[in-house]
């Protein structure tokens, strides 16, 4: 396989100098030699726009190289999204239509992040008004890899594949700012296909999130993708399928994984017109706890919701879930809450410990549905008007507007932390088929 050294088309490696059409000039040539390895050479930290990955090119970071992501918009000249969508978000290393492509190796891809946040603060950082780039951006890929690259401080969501199939991430960790907002970790959106295994995580945002989104709507559904053995933190939700969910999530496995201090740890979060089906949560640990009500999440250690995220909306369904064999530390218990017209169907919890305690500052007992409509639509409490909110009892697990239900050696503990707002172990409404 044919090396072709960013260096030696001119990259410098001091991190001041832009060497952006210098990494093109070696990825192209690469391209057309007929593929294979652009490298980023060992001990340069090479400053860089926007680049473009092509078909049968593997970038590969030695160790002891980073690429570091230019703070400058000007330099963001690759767009993830047409004006079409609405949305302006750059990549800094982006991908169209390519096959076969991969980023690999020991080294880092530095996002710069906190240099696009006008104030730094201890709960939650403040942007700088205008969009912030995603580091890495697929889109209609095939034949997609990544394997053990570090990548740290990320300004918004650090590895995208949109509409991409056959795709592989193993190994590589994220290392984000745990208070700068929508710095995801791996968000597959309408992706077929997916494997991601043996990662660590750490963010402010989701960190591992599967999504359909408005944008690029006719791309298809999320399918066929598995996730195990990774460690996640995240300030939102450590696993995650929604928030956006234009269109339909179906046979996806979560496995092995440990989600260690996070606001909430194993959800699904249907808020569109797609539906989530045929999803297997299994053999892992949790722990979450409260934190800033600027965050969603109130340390639910498994959250299954399925509410409009707007009047008038429409609304798919949520249908065949199982968690077995998920043992969770918390400062709040399940949350399992469908809708009046779209309740949650056929959720298994099976082989499942709660152990609720206190050990944060931050008060529980609320509920937390975010993003919602309005309360007079059907739901059971009126959210709070500064936090959007729903002040409850913690029961160790909670349903709502649900079908078919069914609890098989389930524990909930209280710790000796006694709190007055914990409630019962289990609280109903509204739900039929009830097995316990």
């Amino acid at each position: 396989m044919a090396d072709f050294n960013i260096a030696d088309h001119g990259a410098v490696g001091d991190g001041e100098i832009l060497s952006s059409a210098a990494i093109q000039a070696a990825i192209d040539a690469c391209h057309d030699a007929g593929g294979g390895r652009v490298v980023v050479p060992a001990g340069g930290r090479f400053l860089t726009g926007s680049v473009v990955l092509k078909s049968h090119v593997e970038l590969h970071l030695e160790r002891g190289a980073t690429l570091l992501a230019s703070d400058r918009r000007e330099d963001l000249t690759a767009w993830a999204f047409g004006e079409a969508s609405g949305k302006e978000e750059g990549a800094c290393i982006f991908a169209h239509d390519a096959e076969d492509i991969a980023i690999t190796g020991g080294g880092t891809i530095d996002g710069q992040g906190r240099k696009w946040m006008k104030e730094l603060a201890r709960y939650i950082h403040r942007p700088k008004p205008g969009p912030r780039p995603m580091l890495i951006c697929f889109i209609g890929c095939r034949r997609v890899t990544m394997r053990d690259v570090t990548i740290r401080d990320s300004a918004n969501w650090a590895v995208h594949p949109s509409g991409c199939e056959d795709v592989l991430i193993s190994g590589i960790r994220v290392l984000n700012d745990t208070v700068l907002p929508n710095c995801d970790g791996i968000d597959p959106d309408h992706c077929r296909d997916v494997r991601i295994s043996d990662c660590y995580i750490q963010g402010g945002d989701d960190g591992i999130v599967i999504k359909t989104r408005r944008e690029l709507a006719d791309m298809g559904p999320s399918e066929n993708i598995t996730v195990t053995n990774c460690t996640i933190m995240s300030t939102s939700a450590a696993i995650k399928i929604g928030t956006e969910s234009t269109d339909n999530f179906r046979n996806i496995t979560v496995s092995n994984c440990i989600v260690k201090s996070s606001n909430r740890g194993l959800a699904i979060q249907l808020r569109d017109g797609g539906s989530v089906e045929n999803v297997l949560f299994s053999d892992c640990i949790v722990e979450t706890r409260h934190f800033s009500p600027e965050w969603w999440g109130r340390a639910e250690p498994i959250y299954v919701t399925a509410i409009h995220r707007a009047d008038g909306s429409t609304l798919g369904r949520v249908r065949n879930v199982r968690f077995r064999n998920i043992v969770c530390r918390s400062e709040n218990g399940v949350f399992i809450a469908g809708s009046k017209d779209s309740p949650v169907e056929d959720v298994v919890l099976d082989g499942v410990r709660v152990e609720i305690d206190k050990w944060s500052k931050w008060p529980g007992g609320w509920h937390d549905r975010r993003p919602c409509m309005s309360p007079d639509t059907g739901h059971s409490m009126e959210p709070d008007k500064d936090t959007g909110l729903t002040r409850h009892p913690t029961a160790g697990v909670f349903v709502e507007h649900a079908r078919n239900v069914a609890l098989r050696n389930v524990e909930i503990v209280w710790g000796a932390n006694r709190q007055d707002h914990w409630g019962e172990d289990i609280e109903t409404r509204d739900v039929e088929g009830l097995k316990m």
